[in-house]
């Protein structure tokens, strides 16, 4: 599905690999956490999948396609295999729920009839199945995030990459946002999700791939968020206070990956899927 092999990537204003020797795979179906402290090379990681960026060096295989070999006229093709969500949300505010996730098939040539059987389907997947004819602004900031979703998964993608997808949203709202996610993954879609929320990795005991420097330094299936300098695991040897209650620790702030929109026009024909035809600026 995934398989990186001896992966590094260099930019030319960088004095350090942004992405260092990397190589794992990622299985059909997987359901994997990528997390790491600011630079530590998640942004890049994704950039390659995108085909955003290619590596300096190492090969990437993504959907049996050899990212290094793939032509820049065949990004495009490539991309509507990729579902993306991002922090935030980026519909359109004069469409409604309905027309915000149909606009992807439109632009992807799809007949209304197959539109107007798709469009209700994911939007019961996700819980708006009675909201298709509300506008983003009629939304909560979950509900707009679940359009997103249908957004991205509408044209049944074999991978979804989350961009910090519950960064803006309350715990409550997060962990519906996390219960949609786990039933995309449970139809089969592969979802990789970079994320700074310790709770929801903890609780979802997926596998776990931390970046450090560029290093991937822990991938750990069934993990848990941690760092090197503070572990948060529940055991005996968890640092207590004198009332034997566990010590808070703060969580590091990990970075929400940079901006970079891979459905709108680069020099490289980037034609992820709709937005790069928006006659609207998104939300």
């Amino acid at each position: 599905m995934i398989r990186f092999d001896g992966v590094s990537k260099v930019y030319k204003s960088g004095n350090r690999p942004a992405l260092h020797d990397a190589t794992l795979e990622v299985k059909p179906g997987e359901f994997v956490f990528l997390v790491g402290a600011s630079g530590s090379g998640k942004s890049s990681f994704l950039r390659l999948i995108l085909r955003e960026e290619r590596s300096s060096t190492g090969i990437i295989h993504v959907l049996g396609q050899d990212l290094g070999r793939l032509s820049n006229r065949k990004v495009p093709s490539y991309r509507r295999n990729l579902g993306v969500v991002f922090q935030d949300f980026r519909l359109l505010p004069t469409k409604t729920v309905f027309d915000n996730v149909a606009f992807a098939l439109r632009v992807l040539g799809q007949s209304e009839a197959y539109i107007y059987d798709a469009v209700p389907e994911v939007l019961g997947l996700v819980g708006l199945g009675n909201k298709e004819n509300r506008l983003p602004h009629e939304l909560s900031g979950g509900e707009q995030q679940r359009v997103a979703i249908a957004r991205a998964v509408v044209n049944k993608p074999a991978i979804l990459l989350a961009d910090e997808p519950t960064g803006n949203l309350d715990p409550a709202t997060s962990a519906g946002i996390m219960d949609v996610l786990r039933n995309i993954n449970a139809a089969g879609t592969t979802v990789l999700m970079a994320t700074h929320d310790t709770a929801i990795v903890n609780d979802m005991k997926r596998r776990v791939v931390e970046l450090s420097d560029g290093r991937i330094i822990r991938d750990e299936a069934g993990g848990q968020y941690q760092t090197r300098a503070n572990p948060i695991f529940v055991d005996d040897s968890f640092p207590t206070r004198a009332d034997s209650q566990p010590i808070a620790i703060e969580p590091i702030d990990f970075d929400p990956i940079p901006a970079f929109d891979p459905m709108t026009p680069t020099s490289e024909a980037v034609d992820l899927s709709y937005l790069d035809r928006l006659e609207e600026d998104p939300l």
